[in-house]
């Protein structure tokens, strides 16, 4: 708890100090507002690393008008604390994703709880969310064509080379059946070939979809690529989503020629008569 700052943000003086002076008993460094802007100013400077809010503030804006100002700018978890508990009051805050939700009058070990599991709680999404810009940054800028859908189907996520070869963007992409962008087709039969999902879904991982994959561009470019499927798995082992990789086999060759054919280094290329 050492270094931990809390903003108390109670309208009402005695209950502040009373909420503070519980908080300092266990460690905390904090601070007390007393208004919805003061809230706001408090929050700028003090980059806490947790709020209490009361939601009914004798302010121009109430603690809920608060929070969605503070969480528009700063990543800050908030706790309310508040004796209001009537279904508007809770759907209002439930759309600011709150992090705790405390009924005065309460307890200070339900307040204590409320604030370890609230500090927990944001200190392992910001981790999850680190983890995903990684992986999205991976998943852009890694050198084969990369289509991720979910257990439906539907795409989620398409990178840089997988829009270059489909001609779908990402922004297009998102939510349409994946047969839908990566239209494949036997080269030679000219038929559609079985829909990658099935295939995972019936063998899992898998190498090629058929002989002489042919992709169509969206605008009906016929691109030659080999094709790697493979699915997403929850903890329990069921299918939550897939990935696909696949690349465009006449410029890989050209890659691979060209890569082979430079000289190796302090060696020079043979100069013909």
């Amino acid at each position: 708890m050492d270094g931990i700052k809390i903003l108390v943000v109670e309208d009402e003086s005695i209950v502040a100090m009373d909420i503070e002076s519980r908080l300092r008993s266990h460690g905390y460094s904090t601070s007390v507002t007393y208004s919805g802007k003061g809230a706001v100013k408090k929050a700028e400077e003090m980059m806490p690393d947790l709020i209490l809010m009361d939601i009914m503030l004798n302010d121009e804006i109430d603690g809920i008008q608060a929070a969605e100002q503070i969480k528009s700018r700063f990543d800050v978890p908030i706790v309310y604390l508040t004796a209001y508990s009537d279904p508007n009051t809770l759907q209002r805050a439930k759309i600011t994703q709150p992090f705790g939700y405390i009924i005065k009058p309460f307890s200070e070990r339900e307040l204590h709880i409320a604030i370890e599991i609230a500090i927990y709680k944001h200190a392992m999404e910001k981790r999850l969310k680190e983890s995903e810009r990684w992986l999205s940054a991976t998943l852009r800028s890694i050198g084969d064509a990369v289509i991720a859908t979910d257990e439906r189907g539907a795409i989620k996520f398409i990178n840089l080379f997988a829009e270059a070869l489909t001609g779908w963007k990402q922004e297009e992409a998102a939510g349409v059946p994946l047969e839908d962008v990566f239209n494949i087709i036997n080269g030679e039969t000219r038929e559609r070939v079985e829909n990658p999902i099935t295939k995972i879904t019936r063998e899992g991982l898998f190498f090629g979809l058929a002989d002489n994959n042919m992709l169509i561009s969206r605008e009906g470019t016929e691109i030659p690529v080999e094709i790697i499927g493979t699915p997403i798995l929850d903890e329990k082992n069921n299918m939550v989503g897939t990935v696909l990789v696949f690349y465009d086999t006449i410029a890989r060759k050209r890659m691979e020629t060209l890569i082979f054919s430079k000289p190796a280094p302090g060696e020079q290329k043979p100069v013909g008569n």
